[in-house]
């Protein structure tokens, strides 16, 4: 028996309508964190070809990689081993962040393996989960739209992406138990909104890897569309051959393939983003 088909509702009642900021967030850039907790979703990817199609519209973006593993680094061709200053200095010495950001396709404020001790150097730190709020208001006024990349975990770099952001938006893979971790992270945006940060929602869940011609995929697709509803976008972002070999020429699919699929895809994104916060 198909575990979807019979799964239960999840225990999580979304708004009748779109979950969006309160108004009062509406002033400056949108601060967008690309999270899910589950790794292997798609979410640097989309997080750098997102980011490409907004500049492409004439935005000014600039993406964030708070992930050590520095994919989104890799992706546009800078290599984190040669770098001198990235994202660990910038939340743990308080180094400027204009001092990581790169000119790349879009501006990248780049990371490397020395952000695996972040956390542990900022855990003693009072204010530590404001380190990147604080140290991205400098450049705020620079940008129309700054994406962070998180790592796949709900720990204090996810944290203090959330308390900087005005929306999330939830890449995810279509399958059960993926979906069940978007309940988890709904909650930790709960938290997040009364200790810190009261404007954070879910801007939008993104299906990432679709496989439509899977009886699973197409469960998994109806599953969270009835637990989620308007918060799912209607942009679906099929497994491609060509996203992953972008990274490998140092940009976007948009670049690398501009009239595939998967750059059409993630034109549509960004065109449904836009919609949704402006």
């Amino acid at each position: 028996m198909n575990p979807i088909a019979t799964a239960p509702a999840m225990p999580y009642e979304p708004a009748p309508v779109r979950l969006g900021v309160a108004p009062e967030a509406l002033d400056g850039p949108r601060v967008i964190s690309m999270a899910n907790q589950k790794g292997g979703v798609a979410k640097t990817t989309s997080t750098v070809n997102l980011a490409a199609a907004l500049k492409e519209r004439g935005k000014r973006v600039l993406v964030v990689d708070l992930d050590p593993q520095s994919n989104l680094t890799m992706s546009f061709g800078i290599d984190p081993e040669y770098l001198e200053k990235s994202m660990f200095d910038v939340l743990v010495h308080r180094l400027p962040i204009r001092e990581v950001i790169h000119e790349r396709e879009v501006d990248v404020a780049a990371s490397s393996i020395d952000l695996a001790g972040a956390e542990l150097a900022l855990s003693s730190q009072i204010g530590r989960e404001r380190s990147l709020e604080k140290a991205i208001a400098e450049v705020k006024h620079n940008y129309d739209f700054i994406l962070f990349d998180t790592p796949p975990s709900l720990g204090l770099l996810t944290i203090n992406a959330f308390t900087a952001s005005t929306g999330v938006i939830v890449p995810v893979q279509l399958e059960y138990l993926s979906l069940r971790g978007l309940v988890q992270l709904e909650t930790t945006l709960q938290m997040i909104r009364e200790h810190l940060n009261p404007v954070v929602k879910i801007e939008g869940i993104l299906p990432t890897m679709v496989e439509g011609r899977t009886v699973h995929g197409r469960e998994a697709l109806e599953l969270l569309q009835a637990n989620f509803r308007d918060l799912v976008f209607e942009t679906r972002i099929k497994k491609s051959v060509k996203l992953a070999e972008a990274p490998v020429q140092g940009g976007s699919v948009l670049t690398y393939q501009p009239d595939g699929v998967g750059a059409n895809a993630y034109r549509a994104l960004a065109e449904e983003v836009l919609s949704r916060v402006e």
